[in-house]
């Protein structure tokens, strides 16, 4: 088993590729040999590893937890891609819905796998993503179409800059890079949404109960997402312990102590919430602020078309 500081051990390597291993943060050990010796994956190639246990309950899943906590971001996604088709809101909107649920398929087969192959399968989506989502809030022009719009420039740096990354990640391998990209672009969407809701002419078409309502639905996805980032490094740094009181308590509820499924559970509900938040901020900025409004079914918040007319 790994020492309880696992991450700073991590970090100190990375200044170093060839000191790299196989799984540059193996944290865990696998809880059954027998099962990882007969993994139908074969052996992990990944960069990262987690806590949880790999080939702990089957030869076909290397991380169960990790692997079915995705189903949430798949589900949210799903939840809110059939909202936007209900809604008839334009096809920008769908398409972040797609990007969010790929997010959780390929974490999902990631976490069953520990391929490298399949690591990219995650960590490719959630850049494409969120930097899909930062280019859709510089668009604020009014009407959806693309003739009189930045959207074909947008478009542009959104697919250089992804296949840059692409090609400079696949080379590089060094998972921190990826890390610090990604939060880049949190950041440039936290800011750019911030500046938006109180830019003074932008924020003209925003009256302050859709500007609150907007503030609080972005910032309450931001404290939710960063409480599962919280709670991802809390896993990784005292790996040891919690592996301990996992053995304490045995299964099924040592479950409830895997913090990287906990991290994919709390960024799922923040993403959410922070795509909702855009969502209507964008429409209220390039339609009309009284066309939409946010509603809850079962506690869940949803973007509601009061004129049911398409936009085009």
């Amino acid at each position: 088993m790994a020492s309880d500081t696992p991450a700073l051990s991590f970090l100190s390597s990375v200044s170093d590729p060839d000191k790299l291993p196989p799984a540059a943060m193996a944290l865990n050990h696998s809880a059954n040999p027998f099962l990882a010796g007969q993994a139908f994956w074969g052996p992990v190639t990944a960069t990262l590893d987690w806590c949880e246990a790999n080939y702990q309950f089957s030869r076909y899943i290397a991380e169960a937890a990790n692997t079915f906590s995705n189903l949430v971001t798949v589900g949210l996604a799903v939840y809110g891609a059939a909202q936007a088709r209900s809604e008839k809101l334009p096809p920008r909107y769908l398409a972040g819905y797609a990007g969010f649920a790929l997010v959780g398929i390929g974490s999902f087969i990631f976490h069953a796998t520990l391929l490298f192959e399949a690591q990219l399968m995650d960590e490719l989506p959630m850049i494409y993503v969120s930097s899909y989502c930062c280019a859709v809030l510089f668009d604020t022009t009014r009407g959806f179409s693309l003739k009189h719009s930045n959207a074909k420039e947008l478009g542009i740096i959104f697919a250089m800059f992804n296949i840059l990354f692409t090609w400079s990640y696949y080379m590089s391998r060094n998972p921190l890079y990826h890390q610090f990209v990604f939060a880049g672009l949190m950041f440039t969407t936290t800011f750019r949404t911030v500046y938006l809701l109180r830019n003074g002419e932008i924020s003209k078409r925003l009256p302050p109960a859709e500007r609150a309502s907007i503030a609080r639905l972005f910032s309450s996805g931001a404290a939710t997402f960063a409480m599962g980032f919280l709670v991802w490094n809390l896993d990784n740094i005292f790996c040891s312990k919690i592996t301990r009181w996992k053995n304490a308590i045995g299964w099924p509820a040592a479950f409830l102590l895997e913090g990287h499924s906990w991290w994919h559970i709390l960024t799922a509900l923040g993403t959410y919430l922070m795509l909702i938040g855009n969502t209507y901020l964008t429409l209220c900025i390039k339609d009309d602020h009284s066309n939409f409004t946010v509603v809850k079914t079962a506690g869940i918040p949803r973007i509601k078309r009061v004129d049911k007319t398409k936009t085009h």
